[in-house]
């Protein structure tokens, strides 16, 4: 991944840091941001205070309120919140030698969060022998130190904390990542199918072995990926950036996955729909596949970048329609 990590580093480091906004809360049971591994921070928005009761008005675990202790996490918290409303929650997952900051710099979903009012967690991956941070997330990515730090585990805290904290929407629970945070959305929707709505995976993959993703609901999963990608390749395999990997499904069996699990048509269509994602790619480069007729609850699609690389010089509307998809797939 030597290639991607310097890749990732000059682009977030040269992306600047997060706005500072009066409503983040900043980094959960912390008082300062967090120092990533491009050396940006996530700016401390001071205390919470009382976000209102959570949908249980219930506290966290013994275990999970180490987690959170240990892993604080940055939560902004849009300007129109209203604790008296349930408030859907985005959780933003960086790629591998990223940090939140930068990966938020690339995505730019906090005004999003403002303009549509949905809370917004930014977590930061663990640091491994290299230095840089990661997601214990598939076999193929990217735990290659083999911690086996449990980041499934620390992501259910992190809902558990945000519900205990706020007026938490547990049907609209969405999970966003690039790359690395990409192949832990997949894992998450796998194991937390009962608690995650949908996830939007940039240049991400699922399990080879489907064994391993056992979903108890339907979960509604985009797979967003360049058909350029020299790090996941499109296709799969088992190169990941240079690296000898256990293999990975490409975007289109990935989402052919998904289908199978929530119940959709077996063929994978064209919609006729297409976007502007990249702004380096003339026109709009971006064709919009799906599996069709997928029950309440699940989707299947495919936003194919045509020639599109691993980190895509994305558009202003990238996080509109991400979070178009998210709030077109709520629970049932």
């Amino acid at each position: 991944m030597r290639r991607y990590v310097l890749a990732a580093l000059l682009l977030f480091s040269c992306s600047g840091a997060l706005p500072v906004s009066g409503t983040d809360a900043g980094p959960r049971n912390s008082t300062a941001g967090d120092a990533g591994a491009d050396g940006g921070s996530l700016p401390d928005g001071g205390s919470v205070g009382d976000g209102g009761s959570g949908s249980d008005g219930g506290s966290l675990a013994d275990g999970e309120a180490t987690l959170i202790a240990q892993r604080p996490y940055p939560l902004h918290v849009p300007a129109g919140y209203d604790p008296h409303q349930p408030t859907p929650l985005v959780i933003m997952l960086h790629g591998y030698g990223a940090n939140a900051a930068g990966e938020e710099a690339y995505f730019k979903l906090t005004p999003v969060s403002d303009a549509q009012t949905f809370l917004y967690a930014m977590p930061n991956g663990t640091v491994d022998a290299a230095g840089h941070r990661f997601w214990n997330a598939t076999d193929t990515c990217c735990d290659f130190f083999h911690t086996g730090v449990d980041d499934v585990a620390y992501v259910n805290a992190i809902i558990d904390d945000v519900q205990a904290r706020f007026n938490l929407d547990p049907k609209r629970v969405y999970v966003v990542g690039h790359s690395n945070g990409a192949f832990l959305a997949q894992r998450l929707a796998c194991d937390l199918s009962t608690r995650i709505a949908a996830i939007v995976s940039l240049a991400g993959a699922q399990w080879k072995d489907q064994r391993h993703c056992r979903p108890t609901e339907p979960v509604a999963a985009l797979e967003v990926h360049g058909t350029a990608d020299s790090v996941v390749l499109y296709g799969g395999g088992t190169d990941l950036d240079g690296l000898t990997v256990p293999a990975y499904p490409g975007a289109e069996e990935t989402v052919a996955d998904w289908a199978t699990h929530d119940g959709c048509a077996a063929a994978l269509a064209d919609t006729g729909t297409r976007l502007d994602l990249d702004s380096t790619l003339d026109g709009d480069e971006t064709e919009v596949w799906e599996h069709a007729n997928c029950p309440p609850g699940g989707a299947a699609e495919l936003w194919k970048i045509d020639g599109g690389a691993h980190i895509p010089t994305l558009t202003s509307q990238w996080g509109e329609l991400i979070w178009r998809f998210f709030a077109a797939h709520p629970k049932p």
